[in-house]
């Protein structure tokens, strides 16, 4: 089984303090050095409009000053990943404020874009009229939708706006759970919050985690053959031995976290998978960005994995 060694994870700490944002080295310093939680919220907290929203190419690929669900669910997202739930920290108040506005919204769930992403650097995804399989009703409201219900006081008008939505979309998601890898990260991310909510007994709750595990193995099992490129690896769903999907693909996983460790580039860390149409000065920052963003994941993965020397 082979590991990451400390020469080459301190060649990758290294590049990030070379190269990383201060809010991607505030992350790294808190699980691989010490740092503080404080620090890295400090940090986040530059990328939050007075709105309470999120924007600033918070999410890489959109350069977007202006507050959209879909860089507000990026920061959830690192939220979730610090167990930052008190909704008396002022980032949580300001998403709670956000998201209670109404603003972004199509109907009852908000938009996957915004227009105003036309008019800033972008991956061509995040363009308002861009078909790609990550525009979808769980992508972000699946989220957005699930940290009301993991945050807000369940007798504030926004957390029922939450239940509404998150009920509407299990409902939508049994009805047809064969989604694509991100869409159903969303959905995922919204069962975790429901079940650390302990609101299992107000959902379908074991009927939506067999789907969603059933749907992790058939996508697994599409991508088995050739994981070159944009491919969905076991990594893509599982993150800790806790993970939905772990059992049955821990096989897959050792191969994949081999994968990872082997398909480091020359700087010892790892190339996107992903390229942009056109703001090529943009894409280079945007790039460094993701290189960071990508290499504390894949350490943390390893880690989760004791595939760290020195772990």
């Amino acid at each position: 089984m082979e590991r990451l060694s400390q020469a080459d994870f301190t060649r990758i700490e290294w590049w990030m303090r070379r190269n990383a944002r201060p809010l991607d080295m505030a992350r790294w310093n808190y699980h691989f050095a010490g740092g503080s939680q404080s620090d890295v919220l400090q940090a986040l907290a530059a990328y939050q409009n007075e709105d309470g929203g999120f924007g600033h190419a918070l999410e890489p690929d959109s350069w977007n000053p202006h507050s959209s669900p879909l860089q507000t669910s990026t920061a959830i997202e690192l939220l979730l990943e610090l167990e930052v739930t008190d909704n008396r920290h002022p980032i949580v108040q300001g998403i709670l404020k956000y998201l209670h506005s109404g603003a972004d919204m199509d109907g009852d769930t908000w938009h996957n874009v915004i227009t105003s992403n036309n008019d800033y650097p972008h991956a061509p995804w995040w363009h308002t009229d861009s078909s790609s399989t990550s525009h979808s009703p769980y992508n972000p409201s699946a989220i957005l939708a699930g940290f009301i219900l993991r945050v807000a006081d369940q007798d504030s008008r926004i957390y029922g706006r939450g239940m509404d939505i998150a009920l509407k979309l299990c409902n939508t998601y049994l009805q047809n759970p064969g989604i694509e890898r991100h869409p159903l990260k969303c959905v995922l991310i919204m069962l975790e919050c429901i079940g650390r909510s302990g609101l299992q007994g107000q959902f379908p709750y074991e009927q939506l985690v067999a789907a969603a595990e059933d749907r992790i193995n058939r996508l697994l099992e599409a991508s088995a053959g050739d994981w070159s490129g944009y491919s969905t690896r076991p990594s893509v769903f599982i993150e800790t031995p806790d993970s939905l999907g772990f059992k049955a693909n821990a096989a897959m996983l050792e191969r994949d976290l081999d994968y990872i460790i082997a398909g480091r580039n020359s700087e010892g860390l790892w190339d996107l998978t992903w390229t942009w149409d056109g703001y090529d000065k943009a894409f280079a920052l945007s790039e460094n960005w993701w290189k960071a963003v990508i290499a504390i994941n894949n350490l943390r993965l390893l880690r989760a994995f004791g595939r760290l020397d020195g772990e």
